[in-house]
């Protein structure tokens, strides 16, 4: 980064060593537990609340867009972590801390869903009920807790990439990193479809309590062996903050005016946020898709993250090493854009055959567009992110892409409830939403394109200085 140029000593330079590619995989494995956790909420608990329960896709998208919508907490957590270290650690400690709390708030939200079942099933079918209101408030606020430990996990996460990488290998550590998310979620896939894989009716609630037990405990412990040890060794924070020693001085409001200093940080907020939106409006149909259009049973579905998850997996290689390199990372994004909206139109003209060949093709290729995208989107933020106030600037970052992808979790199920009423069949209703995605992704590019590095750089950098002298006078 910019500010790391003020320490130009021999010294600085060789007082931590680069992080290498083994330690990169390491890393990565945090990203795989969470993606791991994301099968659980966004793969499993939305099939059974919608198909099995019978909840109304529109409230399940609200109640599992909650743990996004504590997005906000980031830009505080970030904060606190670049100010406040924990047993010496700006990084480390609130990764684990984080980790435990959304590992057994997730346990805690299945238990209150059977809770939620049992009173819809006294009833004879969902209905706006004292009990099924008070049960649904409950759920989502486990569902706020949950996230708000994701929020300060994984904001703490992303700092420290920052923290451990220079410019000029970023986006091998991104495509490194974000790889292993995509190994999660196809790991995630097949634990899930195995352990629900001979679930009946009767079965299905043991089924998804031992799932529910088993895979945030292994979560949990990728958490610690992800970072053990990586921000003692590689951190840079401590050489590159020109203003470390004092770290009381670095308060949110201050970190805000650094934040704001430059019109480029609102130009990439918008776009992280267009670009989730479209990315991720498909999430909560995409089960029920396969469901209903397809035919698909539970473990089969699930299974589908498992074709998207290998192709974001090849993309993530050969974009972090190849193609970034090469065409740049805004050209690299705005290749992705069209790539994803296009195969998301391919996703909606699947449901035409009713063929789970063409949808898991479908699925495929998606995952190499987005793969594309996600990989020249998550460098260039990195690039937009001041070393002193690393944290805050990844918890906005964090911000933008948590609350549009809790915008398009509940858009997404909103749009196929109105779509079902008012469109003829169910490949319509669910293509509706695929058509949306392509466009919002289009859209998205208006924005990448204003984007510029170096003018936000100076502008970070000279709010930075300004904020010293004031305090020197």
């Amino acid at each position: 980064m910019a500010s790391g140029d003020l320490f130009d000593s021999p010294t600085n330079s060789l007082a931590m060593p680069k992080v290498n590619v083994l330690t990169m995989f390491r890393l990565g494995l945090f990203q795989m537990g969470l993606s791991m956790m994301s099968i659980l909420t966004l793969g499993v608990l939305n099939r059974v609340m919608i198909q099995e329960i019978a909840i109304p896709a529109t409230l399940v998208g609200v109640v599992l867009a909650i743990q996004l919508f504590v997005s906000p907490s980031r830009v505080w957590f970030g904060q606190i972590s670049d100010a406040k270290p924990i047993w010496g650690y700006h990084r480390t400690t609130y990764v684990w801390a984080g980790a435990a709390i959304f590992a057994v708030a997730s346990f805690l939200a299945v238990q209150v869903l059977w809770q939620l079942d049992t009173v819809v099933n006294n009833v004879g079918g969902w209905a706006w009920t004292t009990q099924t209101i008070g049960w649904t408030a409950l759920l989502a606020l486990v569902f706020a807790f949950y996230g708000l430990a994701i929020c300060a996990s994984g904001t703490a996460f992303g700092a420290l990439l920052v923290d451990v990488s220079e410019e000029n290998n970023r986006s091998k550590v991104v495509g490194v990193v974000w790889s292993m998310l995509m190994v999660g979620i196809i790991i995630g896939a097949i634990i899930s479809s195995s352990l629900l894989k001979q679930s009946t009716p009767e079965t299905l609630q043991a089924s998804v309590n031992r799932l529910f037990l088993v895979v945030p405990a292994i979560v949990f412990g990728l958490a610690i062996v992800a970072t053990f040890g990586v921000e003692k060794k590689y951190s840079q924070y401590t050489t590159r903050s020109t203003i470390i020693s004092r770290e009381d001085s670095i308060t949110l409001g201050k970190a805000w005016q650094i934040l704001t200093a430059s019109p480029q940080t609102g130009l990439f907020f918008t776009f992280l946020v267009v670009m989730t939106l479209g990315l991720f409006m498909q999430d909560p149909v995409l089960e029920p898709y396969g469901g209903q259009v397809f035919r698909m049973p539970l473990a089969e579905s699930t299974k589908l993250n498992i074709f998207y998850g290998i192709g974001v997996l090849i993309a993530y290689g050969v974009a972090g090493f190849f193609i970034v390199p090469r065409l740049g990372k805004r050209r690299t994004a705005r290749l992705g854009c069209v790539l994803v909206a296009s195969c998301a139109i391919l996703l909606g003209i699947s449901g035409f055959s009713a063929n789970p060949a063409l949808l898991k093709l479908a699925l495929l290729l998606f995952g190499l567009a987005t793969g594309i995208l996600t990989t020249a989107a998550v460098t260039l933020m990195l690039d937009l992110t001041a070393a002193e106030t690393a944290g805050t600037f990844i918890g906005a970052w964090g911000l933008a892409q948590a609350m549009s992808r809790g915008l398009a979790v509940v858009a997404g199920g909103a749009i196929l409830d109105l779509s079902r009423k008012f469109l003829p069949n169910l490949v319509l209703a669910y293509g509706l939403v695929f058509v949306l995605e392509a466009i919002i992704l289009l859209l998205a590019i208006s924005f990448l394109n204003r984007i510029n590095v170096r003018e936000f750089q100076t502008n970070a950098k000279q709010a930075i200085a300004s904020i010293l002298e004031s305090e020197l006078d």
